[in-house]
């Protein structure tokens, strides 16, 4: 009997043996298969100075206790990445069919190649590798350095410092300038933010661009679909303890809220000079401003969620400036070229601040926008509220309610050089088309040159915008 019974546990736990041995040499096929990777983003944070390699690698775990087909692992830019891709000691940019063993693993490798002396490249080369199993697709992304430049990651600039147009300089995570240090920027220079790259100024930020040598603020994607795409990094953001800041001949383009000023100057400077300027397609705002002081001249500002966006009171000086905004492929226009408040409502508490603002021959116009009034103010009579128009060209269907304007002109076209919302072309010159109501139709200033640097007639009147014809 005892041998009877010894032989049926023996015969019981060999096909437990048996039936544990089928089931691992079963594939499994649930959607649900645990499939982990060892990272789901690669980076290669190395500048590339020379065509030079690099290799990285991730892995791939079977949690299962049973195997697993691999459906394809695919480089998602094919041979014309220009990253590559190791797959089981097999190089190539994919590979089918891939059998995973029960609570096994494997490497991926990825190398990358990239021509730095290549300028067409993207500051930021980027990849990603497809992973098909069971019907599900997983990521894992790939992230390279794609030129010669200097890379800032999480830089705080502590003493004064100046860059050069040596090279260009790409900022990852975020750029600060500290308090009581000031960073000099010199013509030429090329900034490229990241998308999660604000510049941060609580010292002094002094920009000296020139004429066809423009210092450029943009994002670090330069590949065809980002190169007009707003929001494509935060913003240029001067905060309470900024002071005596400067930007001339400066080029802020494609960012969420390119300039914003926050608070009173901490001297009797204004917080911001911008002279001979371009901001063009954020996503929010082009200037917003709470609470703080600018003055501006001979600057464009395009193309914009709100170009202007002034709140909570503060001292303002525009001087032959251009805020315009068309609907573009890109950015609806939905909201007023120009906000004016010296209100701000904060967890329900309304506070109140003094307004000074001066604008003097200058352009407020939009088209193809939801509303009629490209000027929207907001005034609590508590405090002093003192904004006027001086030789403006402006859009509002009525004239800007509590404001002061003289001599300026309403509702009629400035007749733009040339506009196409459907290629996102613009030009907003007047100067070629001597019908615009814009020519001959400001006042004398102290600024003796337009955005194209070039020179304000002399005589009794200058042309209302940031441009003047020749």
């Amino acid at each position: 009997m005892k041998k009877i019974i010894s032989q049926g546990i023996g015969f019981i736990l060999l096909a437990v043996v048996f039936f544990s041995s089928c089931k691992k040499d079963q594939f499994i096929t649930s959607t649900d298969a645990d499939l982990n990777l060892s990272a789901d983003t690669i980076r290669f944070d190395t500048v590339f100075t020379s065509s030079t390699s690099f290799t990285q690698s991730f892995k791939i775990f079977n949690n299962n206790s049973q195997k697993i087909k691999l459906s394809s692992i695919q480089l998602m830019g094919g041979s014309n990445s220009s990253f590559q891709i190791n797959i089981n000691g097999i190089s190539s940019t994919e590979a089918h069919d891939i059998v995973l063993a029960a609570n096994d693993s494997m490497y991926v490798f990825i190398s990358v190649n990239v021509d730095s002396s290549n300028n067409q490249l993207p500051f930021i080369v980027r990849d990603s590798i497809l992973i098909n199993y069971n019907g599900n697709n997983r990521f894992v992304q790939l992230e390279a350095f794609g030129q010669n430049a200097h890379f800032l990651r999480n830089q705080k600039i502590s003493g004064n410092t100046t860059w050069t147009a040596d090279l260009p300089y790409v900022i990852l995570g975020k750029l600060q300038i500290d308090t009581n240090a000031t960073l000099t920027i010199e013509n030429g220079c090329k900034i490229y933010s990241h998308a999660d790259a604000p510049i941060l100024v609580d010292g002094t930020l002094k920009v000296y661009g020139r004429k066809n040598n423009e210092v450029i603020f943009t994002g670090d994607r330069l590949d065809e679909s980002y190169g007009d795409l707003p929001a494509s990094w935060p913003g240029i953001y001067f905060r309470s303890t900024s002071k005596d800041n400067e930007l001339t001949f400066a080029i802020i383009k494609n960012a969420k809220s390119a300039v914003g000023v926050y608070l009173p100057s901490v001297n009797n400077n204004p917080k911001l000079t911008i002279h001979q300027c371009i901001i063009d397609n954020a996503l929010e705002s082009g200037i917003y401003s709470e609470n703080s002081s600018i003055n501006a001249d001979n600057t464009l500002i395009s193309n914009c969620g709100t170009n202007v966006n002034i709140d909570f009171g503060g001292v303002y000086n525009f001087t032959n400036c251009t805020a315009v905004s068309y609907s573009t492929i890109y950015l609806p226009h939905l909201n007023p070229v120009l906000k004016l408040s010296n209100v701000k409502i904060h967890n329900g508490v309304t506070f109140v601040a003094d307004l000074h603002a001066v604008f003097k021959n200058c352009i407020v116009w939009g088209e193809g926008g939801i509303g009629e009034d490209e000027v929207l103010v907001n005034k609590d009579d508590s405090h002093v509220f003192n904004v006027s128009f001086g030789n403006c060209l402006y859009k509002n269907f009525d004239s800007p309610q509590n404001c002061n304007v003289t001599s300026s002109i309403a509702n009629i076209d400035p007749i733009f050089d040339s506009i196409d919302v459907f290629h996102n072309y613009f030009d907003f010159n007047t100067t070629k088309d001597i019908s615009s109501p814009a020519i001959d139709n400001g006042t004398l200033t102290p600024f003796n040159n337009d955005l194209n640097d070039y020179p304000r007639l002399s005589g009794l009147a200058t042309d209302i915008g940031c441009y003047e014809k020749q």
